[in-house]
């Protein structure tokens, strides 16, 4: 799928990954939609982007809320700009021993990415279906490969990231909507700083892989859903 005049939604696009996938996205000619929680960085990006000539809108939302989530895709769809591509990137949560999570933490680990990803992609599939094409892109992580002391409640989200994807894989094939699972290994983005004692928990084996940028995630991340 060529991205240039197609509709391109990223979730978490205010800083780092998702940052930096609307601006490859944008690079390439689409049309973007960029969602997060905080309108002030959504607002800069889409500004440094206009600038640019990329046609961008920005919906404040918190994903983790389900009615929020339900608000966005019915404006799309009512509004006939259901996305051509989704990118799930929204994700926080801090690398944590199970007997280190506060009450509820979990739940709010799970919320984000993989409940936020699972609404918005069962609200827009009905539309995507029935236009015959689209493309989901779901981002997740190296954890999601491995057993991590320290770290049950992220690394068991980004399990189910991973297993969402493949059955979503399943469930789409011959509609003409693909499914892309994006897994980078340590990426130095804003994560860690907003997350403080988690990178210190990465394990010594992810020093063998290097440390990636949010744009060599990014890049890899388009030409994967390109392809």
């Amino acid at each position: 799928m060529k991205l240039d005049a197609r509709v391109v939604l990223v979730t978490g696009a205010s800083s780092g990954i998702g940052a930096a996938i609307a601006r490859a996205a944008a690079a390439r000619g689409a049309e973007l939609i960029c969602v997060a929680r905080g309108r002030e960085n959504l607002e800069a990006l889409a500004a440094e982007l206009r600038s640019q000539g990329t046609e961008v809108s920005v919906r404040p939302a918190d994903l983790a809320n389900l009615p929020e989530a339900d608000a966005l895709a019915s404006e799309l769809i009512e509004s006939g700009r259901v996305p051509d591509v989704l990118v799930n990137n929204a994700g926080a949560g801090r690398w944590r021993a199970v007997d280190e999570n506060e009450p509820g933490e979990s739940e709010r680990q799970m919320s984000l990415p993989y409940l936020a990803a699972f609404e918005l992609t069962r609200a827009l599939a009905p539309a995507m279906i029935e236009r015959g094409s689209g493309h989901v892109a779901n981002m997740t992580s190296a954890a999601a490969y491995f057993y991590i002391p320290g770290a049950n409640g992220y690394a068991t989200a980004r399990w189910a990231m991973r297993a969402f994807s493949e059955h979503l894989r399943e469930d789409l094939r011959g509609t003409g909507v693909g499914v892309t699972l994006i897994v980078p290994a340590e990426v130095d983005s804003p994560y860690f700083d907003n997350n403080p004692g988690s990178r210190e928990r990465v394990p010594r084996i992810g020093r063998l892989m290097g440390t990636l940028t949010p744009e060599h995630v990014a890049e890899r991340a388009i030409k994967g859903i390109e392809r």
